[in-house]
């Protein structure tokens, strides 16, 4: 990948941490609100396909989220498949 894709990463994880690691009250509810929506900490499996699809869905925003937070900008990078 190019030095301008690594920017553009580096400038999205960036404002992932502006925005969510606020060391604030309201920072923290969004976030373990968020958790508990998009099932961070359980099976997002449903007998119904449609439902477990949704909800998969809600899980790997939440994820992204965490990425952005908790990686470094190497770590990021490698786990967003870049080479």
């Amino acid at each position: 990948m190019s030095e301008s894709a690594k920017a553009y990463l580096e400038q999205r994880r960036l404002a992932y941490l502006r925005t969510f690691k606020a060391e604030d009250a309201d920072t923290r509810v969004v976030l373990h609100d968020l958790a508990r929506f998009c099932r961070a900490e359980e099976s997002t499996f449903h007998p119904d396909a449609r439902v477990s699809a949704q909800l998969d869905g809600r899980r790997e925003v939440y994820l992204r989220i965490m990425q952005h937070l908790n990686l470094t900008e190497e770590q990021l990078w490698a786990a967003l498949g870049a080479p």
